[in-house]
């Protein structure tokens, strides 16, 4: 192979993200699969008759729109941590080492929420294993908390095969960035050419690595078509546990 290093994305590439086994709530009128049901809790004992929820939920979805549109006007990310920070700042007077102290203790709530319907499925991580002789491995991820996104890549128990790396919380960039994906060639010492991207997401997993030179193999999750401006990729398989066949291993 002319690659040298195998990099992957992590969530519904390596692990499995699953929402749907998350509470349900009405918002806008309609109902969505939230870690918001076991936030409020904590909410309600902090702030107490300051709390009120069609408020906190006013103020966190247009805290939401407003990190969107920075990440995507920017190309950085914004953690969890800041999310909530923000959305408290505007729903109660309180000193800032208050407001961190509780954004923080809200993090935990949600992430361990997100963690908990998050997992690698056997064939995705014997696949990570069967690469590991023949390639160097990294790992670069979208992911607004470090430290859950750290403990979501321990869980699949492939970790310790990774030299390198990256959730986007630790540097505050995100894919498609350039210069996130120049974070890991760095980490690893390698040339853009030498390293094949595996990911599911076509902007951050296909065009982007292909804009810095790396080649890429698209998990299409049985999609007809990558959208319009996504280059073809130089492999598309249905899931990660299929890669080692194509690659020849």
């Amino acid at each position: 192979m002319e690659f040298r290093a195998v990099v992957f994305d992590l969530f519904d590439t390596i692990v499995k993200w699953e929402p749907e086994r998350l509470p349900l709530m009405e918002l806008d009128g309609r109902q969505v699969h939230t870690t918001i049901p076991w936030v409020i809790p904590t909410l309600e004992r902090r702030l107490g008759n300051r709390f009120d929820l069609a408020r906190f939920l006013d103020v966190y979805r247009g805290v939401l729109e407003e990190i969107h549109a920075e990440r995507e006007r920017d190309g950085v990310e914004i953690t969890c941590q800041e999310r909530f920070i923000r959305t408290m700042k505007r729903l109660a007077p309180l000193p800032d080492s208050e407001i961190r102290a509780l954004a923080d203790e809200v993090t935990r709530v949600h992430m361990d929420g997100v963690r908990a319907v998050t997992w690698a499925p056997a064939l995705r991580t014997a696949a990570v294993r069967q690469l590991a002789p023949h390639f160097r491995l990294g790992l670069l991820s979208n992911f607004d908390d470090a430290r859950c996104g750290r403990e979501v890549l321990g869980d699949t128990g492939v970790a310790h095969l990774f030299e390198a790396v990256i959730i986007s919380a630790e540097v505050g960039l995100r894919k498609p960035n350039p210069q996130i994906y120049r974070r890991i060639l760095e980490m690893m010492r390698l040339d853009a050419a030498e390293v094949l991207f595996v990911g599911d997401t076509p902007r951050e997993d296909v065009k982007g690595p292909r804009d810095v030179g790396m080649r890429t193999a698209w998990i299409s999750k049985g999609a007809a078509a990558l959208p319009e401006g996504v280059p073809q990729p130089d492999f598309i398989i249905g899931d990660l546990a299929e890669l080692p066949a194509v690659l020849g291993f």
